[in-house]
C-alpha cells in the first residue's frame, strides 16, 4: 500500500511569504537606522537630581553586581532606593551589606506583605517612589534587579533629554544570553521589541506608539505623579510598557534610545526561566482568553515556516526563509550589543516550541484569573 503524498501549495503562498519577509528585513532596518545613540559626554551645567527605583525578589545571583554597577555611577544626583519584596533567598543579606557600605546613596526597604489588588512589583515600585529620596528627585529611574549600567551611562542618558526633551526616556538593552536557549531565543525577541517599537513614532506625539523598558525608564516625577503612580494600575504585568502608555495617552513624550552595550542584563537563565516569564508577560495580551487557542497553533506553524515549505513543495523557498531570519537578528543584535552572530540561531524554527508553550501557561492563568511569577500567586479579580 503506497504512502499518501502530501500536497503542494499554491505559487501565491510562497510568494506571499517571500514578500512578508521582504517587508520584515525592511522594517528591520528602518528601526536599527532611527534608534538613536547617546551623548557621548554628559551635558554641562548641574545635574539634575534621580532617584533610581529597584524593586528585587529573590535576585541573589544578579542583584549584588547590577547594584554595585549603579552604586558606581559617576552622577552626582544619584539616589537608590532598592525593595526587597519578601525574598526568601540571601537578596537582603546583599542588599545589607552595600546599604552599610553606602549609606549616603542607597536606602534599602524590606517588605514582606503584599497587599489585596496588588502584584509585588509594582506594588514595591510604588513603596520606593514614597521615600523622601523620591519625593525629592526631579526624576525618577525604574530598572530591575538584574540590570547593569557603566559608570556614565546616566550622565549620558540625562544628556540626550537635555538634548531633546522628553517626560519618558526608555533605553534598548543589550541582553546577556549564557545557555543554547537564552541565545536562541532573547536576540530574537530583541528584535521583535524593535518592531513593536518604532523610534520615530515612539517620539511622534501624535503616534499611539511607546516604549518603557524594564532596564531603564527615566520618567519626570511631576509626570509620574500627574499619571497617579503604580497605584493607578496595580495589577498591570506590563508595567513598565503600560506606564509609558498612560504618560504618553495624558499628552507627554516619550523617546526612547539605544542603551547597550553599556546597559546590560541576563534577564533569565536557561529555557525553564522564558517559558515562565512568557507566562507572565503574554497575560499582558489583550483577549488573552479569546486569542489562546488560535495563537498556540499559530505561534508553532509560524516559526515552523521554513519545515512547513519544505514539506509542501517549496524547498528552495523553505531554505531561503530558514537563511534569511538570522540574518536579520543578527543586524539587530549586532546594533543593541556590538556582539558577534551566534551560530545556535540557525534552531530558530525551536523557539515556536517555547513561546507556544508560555502562551498555554498563560491561557491557564488567565482562565483561573491569577498572575504567578518567582514564586508568588496573586489573584487579578
Amino acid at each position: 500500500m503506497g504512502t499518501m503524498a502530501l500536497p503542494v501549495l499554491p505559487p501565491w503562498v510562497p510568494l506571499s511569504l517571500v514578500g512578508l519577509l521582504a517587508l520584515e528585513w525592511l522594517i528591520t532596518q528602518r528601526r536599527i537606522r532611527r534608534l538613536e545613540d547617546l551623548p557621548a559626554e554628559p551635558a554641562p551645567g548641574p545635574p539634575p537630581s534621580v532617584c533610581l527605583c529597584i524593586p528585587a525578589r529573590n535576585e541573589e545571583q544578579e542583584v549584588g553586581a547590577a547594584l554595585d554597577a549603579w552604586l558606581a555611577q559617576d552622577h552626582p544626583g544619584l539616589r537608590i532606593v532598592v525593595v526587597d519584596d519578601g525574598s526568601t533567598d540571601r537578596t537582603p543579606e546583599l542588599l545589607a551589606a552595600r546599604a552599610t557600605r553606602h549609606p549616603e546613596r542607597l536606602r534599602v526597604l524590606l517588605n514582606d506583605a503584599l497587599p489585596p489588588g496588588w502584584l509585588g512589583k509594582n506594588h514595591a515600585l510604588h513603596l520606593a517612589t514614597a521615600t523622601p529620596e523620591a519625593r525629592a528627585a526631579a526624576w525618577l529611574l525604574f530598572a530591575d534587579a538584574d540590570v547593569q549600567a557603566d559608570p556614565g551611562l546616566l550622565a549620558r542618558a540625562l544628556a540626550a533629554l537635555a538634548a531633546r526633551p522628553a517626560d519618558v526616556l526608555a533605553l534598548v538593552p543589550a541582553v546577556d544570553a549564557v545557555t543554547w536557549a537564552e541565545r536562541l531565543v532573547l536576540p530574537m525577541g530583541a528584535m521583535g521589541f524593535l518592531w513593536l517599537t518604532p523610534p520615530d513614532r515612539v517620539a511622534d506625539p501624535a503616534s499611539p506608539f511607546c516604549c518603557g523598558v524594564g532596564a531603564f525608564t527615566l520618567l519626570r516625577r511631576g509626570a509620574y505623579d500627574a499619571l497617579g503612580g503604580h497605584a493607578a494600575a496595580p495589577l498591570e504585568p506590563v508595567d513598565d510598557m503600560m506606564l509609558a502608555r498612560r504618560a504618553k495617552r495624558a499628552g507627554f513624550t516619550n523617546r526612547m534610545a539605544c542603551g547597550g552595550p553599556g546597559l546590560h542584563l541576563r534577564m533569565y537563565r536557561g529555557a525553564g526561566d522564558l517559558v515562565r516569564s512568557m507566562r507572565k508577560n503574554a497575560l499582558g495580551l489583550p483577549g488573552l482568553r479569546l486569542l489562546a487557542p488560535f495563537l498556540i497553533p499559530g505561534v508553532i506553524a509560524l516559526f515552523g515556516t521554513p519545515v512547513l515549505l519544505a514539506l509542501l513543495g517549496w524547498p528552495g523557498t523553505g531554505l531561503l526563509v530558514w537563511l534569511a531570519w538570522p540574518a536579520m537578528v543578527a543586524e539587530a543584535h549586532q546594533r543593541t550589543t556590538g556582539r558577534a552572530v551566534e551560530p545556535v540561531w540557525m534552531l530558530w524554527p525551536l523557539v515556536g516550541l517555547i513561546l507556544a508553550a508560555g502562551i498555554a501557561w498563560a491561557f491557564w492563568d488567565a482562565l483561573r484569573g491569577v498572575n504567578h511569577w518567582r514564586g508568588r500567586e496573586v489573584a487579578l479579580k
